[in-house]
């Protein structure tokens, strides 16, 4: 059976367009790869390095039966938190500046020894107001107006998170800022992006009841990949905010 010339012609055509669509398709390399393992090594090390720096913390919560029943004592253990996550944060800061060549244990360790300064005080003043909130919120819990009361104690303590959290962020983020203007910078984000600190708490509800409720590998797994969520809308907020006033 003879072949029509023309058909020859348009099968060039065709094949020519497939080799050179496929050459514009990305292919997974080498700098995809280690991207994927810095992170997976960032998020390791990371929860590593929170379970020792926080190390009361996680073998109280492993050797204690109730720890509810004792919150608190493990509000008050609580206070090595904000320095390790500041060293967290720095860990992040890395690993979005330099990608897998990122050092997260030295980047941890550096912003640990670099934040602790500002972010340990921010860290007793907010288990201060935990806890005087906590005894507040027992106390009223009986009287008549609790259904009135309750609410804005939660609500109390719930922006005292996040404005910890912001301001903690704040402090890897722009290192020359005073502890003032960091918290009045992380109390405008926290209400401006309100919705950001929404999903801040209930991220960190998840890390707290995963160390509640399994304190190996809760600590173990939960913490980093969630924290760095966190991170980046505080990031973002931040940024954003810079811009803005720029």
């Amino acid at each position: 059976m003879a072949h029509h010339p023309s058909q020859g012609t348009t099968q060039r055509p065709a094949q020519a367009n497939r080799r050179s669509l496929a050459g514009r398709i990305p292919s997974p390399g080498f700098e995809t790869f280690g991207g994927i393992f810095g992170f997976i090594y960032t998020f390791l090390a990371g929860n590593v390095l929170m379970a020792f720096a926080n190390a009361p913390l996680v073998l109280c919560l492993a050797l204690v039966a109730d720890p509810a029943a004792a919150w608190p004592f493990f509000l008050a253990l609580s206070v090595t938190i904000p320095p390790s996550l500041a060293g967290l944060f720095a860990a992040f800061q890395a690993l979005h500046d330099d990608g897998a060549a990122a050092k997260p244990v030295a980047s941890f360790l550096r912003g640990y020894r670099r934040g602790f300064r500002r972010s340990a005080p921010l860290g007793v003043a907010a288990i201060a107001v935990l806890l005087f909130l906590g005894v507040d919120l027992v106390i009223v819990q009986s009287m008549p107006a609790a259904a009135l009361l309750v609410p804005v104690i939660a609500a109390a303590a719930a922006a005292t998170v996040s404005v910890t959290v912001m301001a903690i962020a704040g402090v890897v983020l722009l290192p020359a800022a005073g502890l003032k203007d960091l918290l009045k910078a992380a109390l405008y984000l926290a209400v401006r992006r309100w919705y950001l600190s929404l999903a801040m708490l209930v991220l960190l509800g998840i890390i707290a009841s995963a160390a509640l409720l399994q304190p190996v590998l809760g600590v173990a797994l939960a913490p980093a990949p969630l924290l760095f969520v966190v991170w980046s809308n505080a990031s973002y907020a931040f940024s954003a905010a810079l811009q803005t006033a720029n």
